[in-house]
């Protein structure tokens, strides 16, 4: 078993444009190894590896990106630690910075099979050669678990008037900052005040409205009925997210990748203040994922 103190935990992104079919990727030069890379780099401390790779890929390629599906994690030997680099699929939207010329000094736009070949480490030239085994053209639907809210035993009022507690809004904080990677603009939340809460940093952050219905609450919850609200943001084909209960989205998840002829999902639990992301295609589920907070 690894040590944790000992791994090293970096992440970063294929960075791809044009055709999903036929993507350029973006291979960056290192000045001081003088090598041809991914972007990557190590976790900040307490940093979420996904505001990890969003931060990463901008501050060395000067790039803003939206994720797609996640790809496999590489693990090798640095200076005698075990790393860990986990990578997703990542579409560039913007140029939002210069590249930065102290740390890379040539960004290029390559076909896939150059790409490749352009890669001065093994680890990222296989992370290239299986990108289009899956396709990179995705839309995400987010299932959000709200954030902590203490006990319901403590809690003598109604349910569902309890608040997130201080545990619970640092993890919307940072929630905050992993849904920008995916910019859901459609939130739907149970109207409990714990899951509105959830999604408020991110909301404000993109001054997005909050919307809320009662089938995605743990006492209003009817499987066809709620399967039904939540499948249409799947055909609507916009990134959307939906924030609910421990009790709702499970079996919510695992209703519509069975609806959708997904690959099945595994574990469908959350914990609070985690989330799933469901990747879709023309309204077939082609790739999920669960994260914490």
């Amino acid at each position: 078993m690894t040590d944790p103190d000992m791994l090293i935990r970096a992440a970063g992104a294929v960075v791809w444009r044009g055709a999903g079919d036929d993507p350029e990727i973006a291979v960056i030069h290192r000045p001081r190894r003088d090598d041809w890379s991914l972007p990557k780099g190590k976790l900040l401390p307490g940093e979420h590896m996904i505001a990890a790779a969003l931060r990463e890929v901008a501050e060395e390629t000067g790039l803003g990106i939206v994720l797609g599906r996640r790809l496999p994690t590489v693990h090798y030997m640095k200076d005698g630690r075990p790393k860990r680099v986990d990578y997703w699929a990542a579409r560039a939207v913007a140029q939002v910075a210069e590249l930065p010329s102290d740390e890379v000094d040539g960004l290029e736009w390559l076909p896939l099979a150059e790409a490749r070949a352009r890669m001065s480490y093994e680890v990222d030239a296989g992370m290239l050669a299986g990108m289009l085994d899956a396709p990179l053209e995705t839309t995400p639907l987010v299932l959000v678990r709200h954030a902590s809210a203490g006990e319901r035993e403590e809690w003598t009022g109604d349910d569902d008037l309890r608040p997130i507690d201080k545990e619970g809004e640092e993890q919307s904080r940072a929630l905050a900052e992993v849904l920008y990677g995916y910019r859901p603009a459609t939130l739907l939340s149970s109207p409990s005040k714990r899951c509105v809460q959830t999604l408020v940093p991110y909301a404000a952050r993109e001054l997005l409205k909050i919307g809320t219905d009662r089938l995605l609450t743990e006492t209003d919850y009817d499987p066809p009925a709620t399967l039904a609200l939540t499948s249409k943001l799947v055909d609507a084909g916009e990134p959307a997210l939906v924030c609910s209960h421990g009790k709702v989205l499970p079996e919510l998840i695992e209703r519509l990748v069975e609806q959708r002829s997904g690959p099945h999902p595994g574990d469908t639990h959350l914990r609070k203040g985690g989330l799933a992301v469901l990747h879709h295609v023309d309204g077939r589920i082609v790739a999920s994922e669960r994260y914490r907070t």
